[in-house]
């Protein structure tokens, strides 16, 4: 770990002069903290934001508001979440691990880095981690890397759970900075790395995350995440499906599906909603529907498996959340 100040902001206007100057905000520290050990971040100042009143979580008939410093152990437990967002509830308690869930922040799930090993292994190619020096992982070692919205500069997965729902939901994030306020769909905010991987987010230098809304609606009640992984505990997902559906009087209102753990950002899949909306719900639907879920897809040498995984996992969500009849 290379030396680094440490600052405690005591005020929001403190912890905005401090990012302004370049310090670089933790709260949780589950990752920053992490890639500090591995010298892959290299921070001159850290500023603690723990202190600053971003916890609160708040429901209204319009939808959720989430402080940006919620812990996703909070969110998780949040009986509203619980009843009219189950896909939130179900993405963060299928996250991480008990310990880092009471740990982590809501806004830091948002900035996590990709877990690819070449991005976190100083001795290797990446482009995220050291622009311009190549991806080592489109001729490496590449089973759970992306098949969807990769370019040549990099093909690493998102790793956030959380974030795959809150694209399917709509959801917005709520930015601060001395120069004012504004909001972007976490679907924009979370960045494709095209010929820039090394820029992940929508973040002007010294703005800092305050919060997420998610709209309501009636799709947001039937609602779930699935996650497809190795093993049943503390492991990335190899995909997952979140599904939000409104079905009445026998048809599909609404449909929201978006995948995680195939894709460089939280994957929306928009072919796929616009087969389910408009007609009954069943089996068949839901096998049409998936069949279009790995559309565009570009499998590596090690993860085309992948690509039917993703339609057996959408199809499977599918028929979890809107039934067989």
């Amino acid at each position: 770990m290379y030396p680094f100040t440490f600052t405690k902001a005591r005020t929001e206007r403190a912890a905005l002069a401090a990012g302004a100057r370049g310090g670089r905000y933790v709260a949780g520290g589950t990752t920053l903290v992490d890639l500090m050990r591995e010298t892959v971040e290299r921070p001159t100042e850290v500023v603690d934001i723990t202190a600053l009143p971003y916890r609160d979580i708040a429901a209204s008939p319009s939808g959720l508001r989430i402080g940006a410093l919620a812990r996703m152990a909070e969110l998780a437990a949040h009986p509203t979440v619980i009843t009219r967002f189950p896909v939130i509830s179900q993405a963060l308690n299928l996250s991480a691990s008990p310990q880092l869930r009471n740990m982590a922040t809501i806004g830091g799930n948002l900035m996590q880095r990709p877990r690819c090993l070449y991005f976190r292994d100083v001795t290797a190619r990446c482009n995220r981690r050291a622009p311009g020096t190549g991806c080592a992982a489109i001729g490496g070692e590449n089973r759970g890397h992306a098949v969807l919205g990769t370019s040549t500069r990099c093909v690493a997965t998102h790793p956030s759970d959380l974030a795959v729902a809150l694209v399917a939901l709509d959801a917005v994030v709520l930015l601060r900075s001395p120069s004012g306020d504004r909001s972007v769909p976490v679907s924009r905010f979370i960045r494709l790395p095209g010929s820039t991987p090394d820029v992940e987010h929508d973040l002007r230098p010294g703005e800092l995350i305050v919060g997420i809304e998610v709209p309501a609606g009636a799709h947001t009640a039937r609602s779930g995440y699935l996650k497809v992984r190795d093993r049943q505990s503390y492991e990335f997902a190899l995909v997952s499906a979140a599904v939000a559906l409104d079905i009445r009087s026998g048809v599909v209102r609404d449909a929201r599906v978006a995948v995680g753990g195939v894709a460089t950002v939280p994957w929306r899949l928009p072919e796929v909603e616009r087969a389910l909306v408009g007609k009954a719900p069943g089996t068949r639907l839901w096998a049409e529907g998936s069949a279009r879920a790995a559309d565009g897809a570009k499998p590596l040498s090690g993860n085309a498996f992948k690509v039917e995984l993703l339609t057996r996992t959408v199809e499977r969500q599918l028929t979890a959340i809107g039934g067989v009849a």
